[in-house]
């Protein structure tokens, strides 16, 4: 990629954020109008985690394969086809006619989606090379998923309300038409040196991997653990799993290079990400049922009680870049853990749900630790790799994201579903079935916690930069064995 001005550099950065704030927004969004789309689409609690989980699951399949891919045949070019899919999948799924066909639609999206944020902090981090400088860059980049969580409910509120669920996804068709024509004009095209090729066994492994443990964990509560159906694609998952434990180590240029996970902060950064976007995905689906089903708000109602969340998350995400750059990962790390863990505290010991003031202080609480998070896991996750392998790191990172919200939904949404299973009245049972859920994410905010603190220190980041040596000693080795 060439030196661009400052200037320049600032416009690709904005450019890189509109894909961020579309795919947040799809996000936030989504889950307020849940309870409307329930009712109207006549589905359950598990239909309702398909339409979310449908697409992180396919995008958590697909972002290692968008990263790759990007690297070998263009950033710029897999951006913009990036673009191109998921507006067209939104507007699919605001035209569908039921359940089975948002689902499918979601996935169209999803494929898009895939193209769209990896790709784009490859490009940041090639664009802003000073370490100082793709910190804060990083930091301006988190503070858009505040932005999108702040504006997401009360936008999503407005437009379920007043147009019907569907008009959440024409949001995304100027905005993804206006980043198109700003990417074709103003983002430059670049490659990896020495990119990797294909790996068609290790994606369908990975398909199979997360597609079956998904479909167990969704749909156990109504099947049963112990039914042949959920058996057979557990037994799917660890087949996958150990497919590509086996396969990828023997390939010479894997789609998960498993070299990457020899770095302490990079195997650290993995975790927290799974954990702290359980949390989240677990966070917002319990509260959106609980506000409009339970308290009996309607989709604006719920949309500003999640306000000072989403606005904290807004105001604390660019602070957390700026102190990732000044002091490293760990400050932002042990905050957030211990914010998230607080704030699932706050409603599984303390039934923060039956306050109002309560009710808000868990969601302030939310709201400052995943502030917090999200530069750290991803300024980990990039500055330890080499320059030429970053989509594939910064692939890894976001996988881990959105494996993570995956996951969260899923099981979350199994409990709640199994809490209230053959209760009485719903509003009644609601409280106690969703007990489980915050000690599980009063969990995933302590193991954000502990994995922040072992990760971030001195020896992690020398660790850090030994492996990235070892990984472009191997790379220029291989290199020039091709060659």
């Amino acid at each position: 990629m060439p030196d661009l001005s400052p200037r320049r550099r600032i416009l690709v950065l904005a450019i890189c954020c509109m894909s961020l704030l579309i795919v947040g927004l799809d996000n936030t969004i989504l889950n307020v109008a849940l309870p409307t789309m329930q009712r109207e689409l006549h589905t359950t609690v598990s239909g309702m985690q398909w339409t979310i989980d449908a697409y992180t699951l396919v995008l958590a399949s697909l972002l290692m394969l968008a990263g790759s891919t990007a690297d070998r045949i263009g950033r710029r070019r897999v951006f913009m086809a990036g673009l191109i899919v998921f507006t067209l999948g939104s507007l699919l799924c605001s035209l569908a006619p039921n359940l089975s066909s948002l689902v499918a639609f979601r996935t169209i999206q999803a494929v898009g989606g895939s193209m769209l944020n990896p790709v784009a902090m490859s490009i940041i981090t090639n664009t802003f090379t000073d370490p100082r400088e793709r910190a804060r860059a990083i930091g301006v980049w988190s503070g858009v998923v505040g932005i999108s969580m702040a504006a997401g409910p009360i936008v999503g509120g407005l437009l379920v309300d007043s147009v019907g669920w569907r008009s959440i996804f024409w949001i995304n068709l100027p905005v993804g038409l206006a980043a198109l024509l700003l990417t074709w004009r103003y983002v430059p095209e670049s490659r990896a040196p020495k990119p990797r090729r294909p790996d068609p066994v290790g994606q369908l492994l990975v398909v199979a991997l997360l597609g079956s443990l998904t479909y167990a964990i969704i749909e156990a509560p109504s099947a049963g653990w112990t039914s042949a159906r959920i058996l057979f694609f557990c037994a799917v998952a660890l087949a996958a799993l150990t497919g590509l434990l086996v396969y990828e180590p023997r390939r010479r240029e894997p789609l998960i290079d498993l070299r990457f996970f020899r770095s302490v902060p990079f195997s650290g950064a993995t975790v927290i990400a799974v954990s702290a976007f359980a949390a989240l995905g677990g966070f917002l689906f319990v509260n959106t049922l609980y506000l409009q089903n339970v308290r009996g708000l309607d989709a604006l109602h719920a949309g500003l009680y999640m306000v000072p969340m989403a606005a904290v998350t807004l105001v604390v995400a660019p602070l957390s870049g700026r102190l990732v750059a000044s002091r490293g990962p760990r400050p932002s790390l042990l905050i957030a853990g211990v914010t998230m863990a607080a704030s699932g505290l706050v409603f599984a010991a303390f039934r923060g749900e039956s306050s109002t003031p309560l009710l808000f202080t868990g969601y302030v609480l939310f709201g400052l630790g995943f502030g917090m998070v999200n530069s750290p896991i991803t300024n980990t996750a990039v500055s330890g790799m080499p320059r030429a392998q970053a989509g594939v790191a910064a692939a890894v990172a976001s996988t881990s994201r959105q494996t993570g919200q995956t996951l969260g939904v899923a099981v979350i949404g199994a409990v709640l579903a199994g809490g209230l299973s053959g209760a009485g009245g719903y509003a009644a049972a609601f409280p106690d079935a969703a007990r489980p859920a915050w000690w599980i994410i009063t969990g995933c905010g302590l193991a954000v916690l502990v994995m922040g603190a072992a990760t971030s220190g001195r020896r992690a980041r020398e660790s850090a930069r030994r492996t990235a040596e070892r990984l472009e000693t191997e790379t220029e080795v291989v290199g020039a064995g091709v060659s």
